[in-house]
């Protein structure tokens, strides 16, 4: 029996790397919500089951070979499974790795016993005679380790609602007890992160202002939010707000009570999880609706799902825009360029023109400064300091961000593309002087109509850009049928598998004066990258 516990050695470090690597994707799908975690197991089956480990059942063959040699052969066999496993992990792109947290060391503590139960009873029960039937058991548990990992996370689901009720409770109490602090909530399909950046830079010209980090926009990012970082010379909290179904928006302003809202856009993104455009119109506009009656909404006046809804809320809103004649706070006299964005912002009541500057390319990007104008003087901003906020506004990263690598010019939009986004992101390169690349893998998250904005994505490409890389052979052949529909030049598409190939293609194709647009880049859930 000591000898078969041995022979346990290659399996259990194999075990290790492959729950490590189900851990990563099972964080990635944020913990299961919403079955997120098991529909990708279900939608990449390739991937997660078709593997070398899948021949365990030759183990049982074990029935006709002695003791010994059995477990030799066992020994063997997971040595030759590691050493696959370990180049296929070797060659896979990491962007995101996994973040050891305290709910991860708890559900390794449970997936650790999970997996020693079976080992315990074995020990303890230990019969040669039954040594294939062990070693097909446990194979069957490592074949199948994405469901141990799922089962882990039902048994700690209890353990894991009391922690997050300790810290949702504790995060209430504390911004109850900060009575100088107001909360500005802000949410939409598109821009939030964008958005609260902007808003930050131009209100922290006259208050002490601490918007959430980086894509902190849940439940969880909002508590954590709250407790490690809000104190108490804060005079406003910027609550990034993100959802994906209705009613997680109303559960946020349950949490952090905002005082002011602001709605960006409304579009298709997350179309699969929400159900319908006018679940995202109404679960988007919990936000508005959530404001007490001494609030404030902006809103955007040339959004059509915006305009067209039915308020339940008395609250002070202010309309921004750029074509609707009759929006609060108007942009008018746009010129971009290379080197950023100017415009005249003109205010209901007001003839005069103000003039704005900003580094930030793109249309959507005066949609976010607008916002913050409008909330900024509501708030007893002066013009000349929403000016010199404006001016101040940073540059966001993987936003539309201009970059100089080398002798390139990079447009870097790699975070989150989606279809208002991309479409703005190509007027923005058909600016730009010499030739125009762009390398994208396309848009995901968009339900039913994934294929044709995508297709559509392709067609806008075909109008602007002199090479294509595609990322991505399955993910991206909407966008290749939108070329071909366009007659686009088939030499001048480059499909690739691999982002980091098409990192070193474009150094190739680039000539003297190029600009590059990355458009997008998906998570380590949608890579396509060939096991080889």
């Amino acid at each position: 029996m000591l000898y078969f516990l041995v022979s346990l050695i290659p399996f259990l470090a194999y075990v290790l790397v492959k729950t490590k690597k189900s851990l990563h994707m099972h964080q990635l799908n944020w913990y299961n919500l919403d079955g997120r975690y098991l529909k990708w197991v279900f939608q990449n089956k390739t991937k997660v089951f078709i593997d070398i480990d899948g021949f365990f059942f030759i183990f049982f063959a074990f029935l006709f070979t002695p003791e010994f040699i059995s477990m030799i052969l066992f020994v063997i066999f997971y040595f030759v499974v590691m050493y696959f496993y370990h180049r296929t992990l070797v060659k896979e792109q990491v962007k995101v790795p996994l973040k050891i947290t305290a709910r991860v060391k708890r559900l390794m503590v449970t997936i650790a016993l999970l997996y020693l139960l079976p080992i315990v009873v074995i020990a303890a029960t230990y019969q040669a005679g039954f040594i294939a039937y062990y070693m097909v058991l446990l194979g069957l548990l490592a074949y199948f380790n994405c469901f141990v990992v799922m089962l882990a996370e039902i048994i700690n689901k209890p353990v894991e609602k009391m922690v997050f009720n300790h810290y949702k409770h504790q995060a209430m109490r504390k911004l109850k007890s900060m009575s100088n602090l107001d909360v500005i909530g802000i949410t939409g399909s598109y821009g939030k992160t964008s958005s609260k950046n902007i808003l930050n830079d131009v209100l922290n010209v006259s208050y002490n202002v601490f918007p959430t980090p980086k894509n902190f926009n849940t439940p969880i990012g909002l508590i954590i939010s709250v407790n490690n970082h809000l104190d108490k010379f804060n005079d406003y909290f910027i609550a990034e707000m993100g959802a994906f179904k209705k009613g997680e928006i109303k559960e946020l302003c349950d949490l952090v009570s905002p005082k002011y809202g602001i709605l960006t856009t409304i579009g298709t993104a997350h179309l699969e999880s929400f159900g319908s455009r006018e679940n995202i119109q109404s679960g988007k506009f919990e936000l508005i609706e959530s404001l007490p009656h001494d609030g404030i909404g902006i809103l955007n006046a040339d959004d059509p799902y915006q305009v067209s809804y039915q308020l339940k809320n008395d609250c002070k809103i202010v309309w921004i825009g750029i074509e609707n004649e009759e929006a609060d706070v108007k942009a008018t006299n746009i010129k971009l360029s290379e080197k950023g964005t100017s415009f005249d912002v003109i205010f209901k009541g007001d003839s005069k023109k103000y003039p704005f500057q900003t580094r930030l390319l793109g249309k959507h990007n005066i949609y976010n400064i607008l916002a913050s104008i409008a909330l900024g003087r509501e708030l007893g901003i002066a013009v000349s300091g929403l000016q010199t906020g404006v001016k101040k506004v940073r540059s966001i990263e993987h936003r539309l961000e201009l970059k100089k690598v080398g002798t390139l010019n990079i447009i870097d939009d790699a975070y989150n593309s989606n279809p208002v986004g991309s479409k703005m992101a190509l007027e923005v390169l058909d600016l730009m002087p010499g030739k125009k690349i762009i390398i994208t893998p396309g848009m995901i998250e968009l339900g039913t109509e994934q294929y044709e904005l995508n297709m559509k994505f392709g067609q806008y490409i075909a109008e602007v850009c002199d090479e294509v890389i595609l990322v991505g052979e399955e993910q991206t052949k909407p966008i290749y049928d939108g070329l071909m529909s366009k007659k686009y030049n088939k030499k001048k598409i480059h499909v690739l598998n691999d982002v980091k190939e098409g990192f070193v293609l474009m150094h190739r194709l680039a000539k003297d004066e190029t600009y590059i647009l990355i458009e997008n880049d998906l998570p380590d859930l949608f890579n396509e990258k060939t096991r080889s």
